[in-house]
């Protein structure tokens, strides 16, 4: 299993509960700073963190994303 951290801008309030939604994400909440929100992913492969991202980038609200990939 590969996991990732993508952080989410988003002016939408309820950002973090809409990426819950999202299959694959198996946490969300949302945060302070640049950012508005963290989505916690888990896929069985590399090449599916570019569809879940996709997936996250095509919520209404989400201006931008910067995905960081777990290294073991």
């Amino acid at each position: 299993m590969v996991k990732a951290v993508v952080l989410v801008k988003s002016p939408k309030k309820l950002i973090a509960a809409r990426l819950r939604k999202v299959k694959s994400v198996y946490d969300s909440f949302p945060v302070s700073g640049q950012f508005d929100a963290v989505a916690l992913i888990e896929v069985k492969s590399l090449a599916q963190i570019k569809d879940v991202t996709t997936e996250i980038q095509n919520i209404t609200g989400v201006e931008r994303t910067e995905t960081m990939v777990q290294v073991v």
